[in-house]
């Protein structure tokens, strides 16, 4: 089974030569307490992301619509895939190394191939998995040094067993972290720090699951041990994101966004210690309490989220041309669609057609005259409608949607609904004429 077919909510068994039974019982405990206390984020991971994320994602990669077919699962989500590709977008690593293949290995390798080319380095348990993922990287005219590595080695400090690597340089830019799977430890991806003492001044690390009690614990704990790297927590997807980058030497340490005080983190200790003696799970301990996944409301409000995230993306790609011409005099002739008057002083950073499923729609990227930015979002409607605009939300951005005649609008931004309504509100008039 490779990474482009459909899989469940559990791992795939464990194929190496250690056997479950015999572990400590110890790691038994910590796998049931967390297991009790987790199936929200567990839940949630069923959910990879829309389609429209993942067909925008597909496109400004260059690759086909179909090349990741099913995401969701213990596979990484559109939020986790849309980090590695701007980091090595910005990064232009020589080394990468990534610990669990799969669909991160697809998009890290052509993102790569499209930034500067270096060397990914992937590793995973299964043997099998490993061969597969091989053959999917060539259908896409990728190749990547994948590797077998049984989870047969132990980490001082860290519980579970961990990847045996070997053969690695001295140096890695970028470190990808989607694995092992929690159901060995909930802190087994703690072991993952036995690589930090090689990332270059500058380097990022990305953990995927950081939402997750157990991966909340080991970002903790990798602060302590690694002063010199800062991570913070980004909620913008189906499972969280932590983001580390090492300091250069002489720079002072950046504020992060999940640390706390002293005061607060004996309270949380004291809180996890209970949450595993009871089986529950507080608001005030490990965060908001995660939303079961749930449909969307509308295709079209996914499309305009997309839309903004591919917006970014693009920005952060330099294979990719922004073009800041807006005619649209010849978008009305060429695709139908009339596009808002702009207000004054808004400076337009991107003109894209933008593909939705069964039309084209049309994606402005914005900057308001206070710097925000936002992506403004037409297309077809698919019943006139009144054009007193709506709010609602996707991630971390408020989406601001309307319809005027039989067409669609949807501004988009990390700001506040009110925010979001009230820019919606000076372009929510009178279009221009074709």
């Amino acid at each position: 089974m490779t990474s482009r077919e459909l899989t469940g909510l559990l791992p795939l068994a464990q194929g190496d030569s250690a056997q479950p039974f015999l572990r400590k019982a110890n790691d038994w405990i910590w796998r049931l307490s967390f297991g009790a206390i987790g199936w929200p984020w567990l839940l949630r991971s069923l959910h990879g992301g829309s389609k429209a994320d993942k067909r925008a994602l597909m496109n400004a990669l260059g690759l086909a619509p179909d090349s990741l077919p099913h995401l969701g699962s213990w596979k990484a989500d559109t939020g986790f895939l849309r980090h590695i590709v701007m980091n090595i977008a910005r990064l232009r690593p020589a080394v990468t190394v990534e610990l669990g293949a799969g669909a991160s290995t697809l998009v890290a390798a052509k993102a790569m191939a499209l930034h500067g080319g270096g060397t990914l380095i992937s590793f995973d348990q299964h043997a099998g998995f490993v061969e597969g993922t091989r053959n999917w990287l060539k259908d896409n005219g990728l190749s990547v040094d994948i590797r077998h590595a049984p989870l047969e080695a132990e980490v001082d400090g860290w519980p579970g067993r961990w990847y045996s690597v070997d053969r690695l340089p001295e140096r890695i830019d970028l470190i990808i972290i989607d694995g092992p799977p929690w159901s060995i430890h909930p802190l087994v991806r703690g072991a993952a720090d036995s690589l930090f003492r090689r990332l270059a001044p500058g380097g990022v690390i990305l953990l995927d699951d950081a939402a997750r009690p157990g991966e909340r614990l080991v970002a903790r704990r990798w602060r302590k041990r690694w002063p010199d790297i800062d991570f913070s927590l980004l909620h913008d997807g189906t499972k969280g994101t932590l983001v580390g980058v090492k300091r250069a030497v002489g720079v002072p340490p950046a504020p992060a966004n999940d640390r706390g005080t002293p005061t607060r983190h004996a309270v949380r200790a004291a809180g996890i210690a209970a949450l595993i003696a009871t089986g529950w799970i507080g608001h005030a301990v490990l965060g908001e309490f995660p939303q079961p996944a749930r449909a969307a409301d509308t295709r079209f409000i996914d499309e305009a989220a997309a839309s903004h995230r591919t917006g970014l993306l693009r920005q952060a790609m330099v294979s990719q041309v922004e073009s800041t011409h807006l005619d649209s005099g010849e978008i009305a002739r060429s695709t139908g669609l009339r596009l808002p008057i702009l207000p004054a002083g808004w400076k337009v950073r991107d003109v894209q057609l933008y593909p939705t499923e069964g039309t084209s729609a049309v994606a402005l990227s914005l900057t308001t005259p206070q710097g925000e930015s936002v992506t403004l979002l037409t297309g077809r409607a698919e019943t006139p409608a009144e054009g007193k605009p709506l709010v609602t939300k996707r991630e971390n951005e408020n989406i601001a949607y309307w319809e005027e005649g039989d067409q669609a609008l949807a501004l988009t931004g990390t700001i506040s609904p009110s925010r979001a309504l009230e820019l919606a509100a000076l372009l929510a008039r009178k279009p221009q004429e074709s």
